[in-house]
């Protein structure tokens, strides 16, 4: 049997690489003449940046650059360069995963970095620039992130409005001719697993500010923040960009890379499988085997196994999804969570373990 390997990251445990090989070492215990191909994926979010340009990948470069984190302190974060693409993954730079608990503020944390992760890599050559959007801690609507660029956003006073998205309420104008200047050239792609709007109900303040450590008072004042920014983007460039979908990703750095610096952007899972040619790997497969640590409502809305699904779907290829959790089902496709098998305790405890078994357990259900 011909089994392509492709999960996503089991977030917090392990990463895409990490699983697959688990996958693959559980498999190959019950079933060692098979023939497996691993092929690990993403969405757009954290984690993203492995899977395009490993570290130990010859064909990539990881570079790291000194940026400004969410909170303004100093950060170190990496990188990739694939051929003429360069790959920042926001998370990295601007993302919820460097503050604690008590340190979440979206009134203030800005997406500067980010900017500055942009800026690095078409210094180091990059013709087209892959922003993988997720995880952030961010939701000031790519403000910082266009200011790194050059872009500047005024006050009634002419002085730069204050880092963070509640800054943003003082916004008087906007002028990014710098940042499309230095992007003339270059093909800048928001990769994104998210597609909601800038604003409102299903906005970025809304669904998303709540786990960055937005109050109710809060998520209103952020919310009114966005709104007040794409009506002055409107105004002073001509297009109002907040109603597309994924421009509420990232606490609005989807918005700011499509209004700011003309990007456009793309479902992660369909960027990364492009990039890893995946349709070549799709070919040969007698089954799939993909997954994730939670296997939820989410999953079916652009993350990997809604991707991989609908891929096989049109080449008749079999999945099984492998997951920590799982609470929905898919048709016509086989799911086994760790849960059901060793419990969340041994899962959580010893993952990479705990997925083998799982692994194994499937490859001796085959015939």
């Amino acid at each position: 049997m011909r089994v392509l390997v492709c999960p996503d990251k089991f977030r917090g445990t392990l990463t895409a690489r990490q699983a697959a090989e688990a996958i693959e070492r559980g498999w190959l215990r019950e079933r060692p003449g098979d023939s497996l191909d691993l092929v690990p994926l993403a969405d757009g979010g954290e984690g993203t940046l492995d899977v395009l340009a490993p570290a130990d990948a010859p064909d990539a470069r990881r570079l790291r650059r000194t940026v400004t984190g969410p909170m303004g302190d100093p950060v170190e974060a990496p990188f990739g360069i694939l051929g003429e693409s360069g790959v920042v993954e926001m998370a990295r730079a601007s993302g919820l995963a460097l503050l604690g608990a008590d340190r979440r503020d979206p009134l203030r944390t800005t997406t500067r970095g980010t900017g500055e992760l942009m800026a690095a890599a078409l210094e180091a050559g990059a013709r087209r620039l892959l922003v993988c959007l997720g995880g952030s801690a961010t939701n000031d609507a790519g403000v910082g992130m266009a200011a790194a660029l050059g872009g500047s956003f005024l006050d009634v006073e002419g002085r730069g409005v204050t880092e963070g998205g509640a800054g943003l309420v003082a916004l008087d104008r906007i002028d990014v001719g710098p940042v499309t200047s230095r992007l003339r050239s270059i093909d800048v792609v928001g990769v994104t697993d998210v597609d909601n709007p800038l604003c409102g109900p299903s906005g970025a303040s809304t669904v998303f500010g709540p786990q960055k450590g937005a109050s109710p008072e809060d998520v209103v004042l952020l919310d009114r923040a966005l709104a007040h920014t794409a009506v002055i983007a409107a105004r002073d460039l001509g297009v109002d960009r907040s109603s597309e979908p994924g421009a509420g990703a990232a606490g609005g750095l989807g918005f700011g890379l499509l209004a700011f610096c003309g990007a456009k952007l793309r479902p992660g899972v369909e960027v990364v499988m492009d990039a890893v040619g995946f349709d070549s790997h799709l070919e040969a497969a007698d089954l799939i085997i993909t997954g994730e640590g939670s296997f939820d409502q989410q999953s079916l809305r652009g993350k990997v196994p809604a991707g991989v699904i609908a891929a096989a779907e049109m080449v008749g290829a079999p999945v099984t999804i492998l997951c920590g959790v799982a609470s929905v089902e898919a048709a016509g496709v086989t799911i086994r969570s760790l849960e059901d098998h060793v419990g969340l305790e041994a899962a959580l405890g010893d993952a990479r373990r705990s997925l083998e078994s799982l692994a194994a357990a499937v490859a001796g259900a085959q015939t």
